[in-house]
């Protein structure tokens, strides 16, 4: 039998994807539901299709197939809480993180800005990236060729495969430049797939997001918000405006989420913000196990020094002012005795014996600082001042100073370095669309130059697919 090429598209073990057939997938999934199992079983991967028309005729399979996908996310790719995912790699080639881990880790490559095409982080992000949306649009077809399957059911399973489709393609562009858009389980038209403008990716992923506004109910399935509902593709687009310089459409989509009460209500309590049930989350991952946590909880927490893997940098503790109580809450000293480091304490809890917080994706936070940066670029100074003190005030501070346009958005890039750090790359993404990121990594990493705002195209995927070429400029 065929096997399906290595290339950006493939299923395989190294990376946690499973090569599955068609004859079989069906009892698999069911498998995996009885064992309470994230991974399908190991065998060949056919030449055509994902899945068979089989498991979308019964809900409970075809729901296992899209929940296995968010396990896929959870656990390795761009928004895991591991190592390997974005909050700590970005951290790390940011300004927010400086590592102490093993000096043969990829990791060391971001932290002083000598990544190459072979990096095998870089590889990885992008080849996760592409499985996860590979099984989505795997779902998106099984999907639209089921008979039985209640219309209701198509229109929460293609909702929210679509929303998987296009964050994944947000944080790809967001990294790589020039990305291909999948959007089909073709293995013919994968493996020759070419890169296409930012903007253009952009265009497909507000298109994507569209139809998940029309398709995902406004109620969640489940009280852990543990599946997207149509808010959660608001906030997405809202943010996807944003970095788009649409101010007004961004501010929109923003208010779209926020005015809805009913489902969010901003949690003041910063003990409370990472809680999984906090009234502000509009999205989260569930952990991997039950009475399970996070993932960010083992990779960033310490007891010890010096720090088994990252610490937080001398210089974003020092932009705490001395009121701020998201360093008491939000961050935690260790000392050996002679030195102390810092890390993130947003998420405190491992070994519980109950889950009491999941990894939690969007948030209102992030929607008010989102308006508060529209309206500024829109002209509405007051409203931006509103949104800014309201984070602010949860941070025990006390309104801004900020008066003028420019100082109204000085004000909210520095809240937002202090309120979503170590989440997701924000820090990172901020610097680069706002063309900050020169200035301020030319000063810490040796070496940084303009074309370090893009992570190189992975040797392997150029070398199996040329129609990516050209490699992105500096590497």
């Amino acid at each position: 039998m065929k096997k399906f090429n290595t290339n950006l598209y493939s299923w395989n073990r190294k990376n946690s994807i499973c090569r599955v057939t068609f004859s079989a997938i069906s009892l698999l999934i069911f498998a995996t539901i009885m064992n309470a199992c994230d991974d399908f079983v190991n065998v060949d991967l056919p030449n055509s299709q994902l899945t068979t028309n089989t498991v979308f005729e019964e809900k409970a399979t075809a729901n296992a197939a899209m929940t296995n996908i968010y396990s896929k996310i959870r656990d390795a790719g761009m928004l895991t809480g591991s190592a390997s995912g974005l909050s700590h790699l970005l951290g790390n080639y940011a300004d927010e993180l400086d590592f102490y881990g093993n000096p043969q880790s990829g990791t060391v490559a971001f932290n002083h800005n000598s990544i190459v095409a072979s990096n095998p982080d870089v590889k990885d992000l992008w080849n996760n990236s592409y499985n996860q949306i590979y099984a989505a649009n795997a779902v998106i077809e099984g999907v639209a060729q089921s008979v039985k399957l209640t219309a209701a059911d198509k229109a929460q399973l293609t909702g929210e495969a679509l929303f998987v489709r296009a964050l994944l393609h947000f944080y790809l562009t967001n990294l790589y430049g020039n990305v291909p858009f999948i959007t089909t389980t073709n293995y013919e038209q994968n493996r020759v797939a070419v890169r296409i403008p930012v903007d253009a990716v952009y265009g497909n992923i507000k298109a994507d997001l569209e139809q998940v506004i029309q398709l995902l109910p406004e109620n969640y399935l489940t009280t852990d918000r543990v599946r997207p509902n149509k808010y959660a593709a608001h906030a997405l687009l809202a943010r996807v405006n944003l970095y788009a310089g649409l101010w007004n459409e961004a501010a929109d989509e923003a208010s779209t989420v926020i005015n809805n009460t009913s489902l969010y209500v901003y949690e003041e309590d910063l003990d409370k913000i990472f809680l999984k049930e906090s009234t502000s989350t509009i999205w989260q991952l569930a952990s991997g196990f039950s009475g399970g946590n996070t993932l960010e909880s083992v990779t960033f927490n310490f007891t010890i020094g010096p720090p088994p893997l990252s610490a937080l940098t001398n210089d974003f503790m020092a932009a705490f002012t001395g009121s701020d109580q998201r360093k008491v809450h939000w961050t935690e000293s260790v000392t050996d005795g002679t030195s102390i480091w810092y890390h993130p304490f947003k998420y405190k809890n491992s070994n519980t014996g109950t889950s009491s917080e999941y990894s939690i994706i969007f948030r209102l936070g992030e929607i008010y600082l989102i308006r508060a940066e529209a309206r500024a670029h829109s002209g509405d100074l007051t409203g931006a001042r509103e949104d800014l003190n309201k984070i602010r005030h949860t941070a025990g501070l006390a309104d801004t100073a900020a008066l003028t346009q420019a100082e109204i958005l000085d004000a909210i890039l520095k809240e937002r370095r202090l309120e979503l750090f170590t989440e997701f790359g924000h820090r990172f993404f901020d610097l680069k669309r706002l063309n900050l990121i020169q200035p301020v990594l030319s000063a810490i990493k040796p070496g940084w130059d303009v074309h370090d705002v893009r992570l190189p195209i992975p040797e392997t995927e150029l070398n199996l697919n040329p129609n990516l070429l050209p490699q992105n400029l500096g590497y």
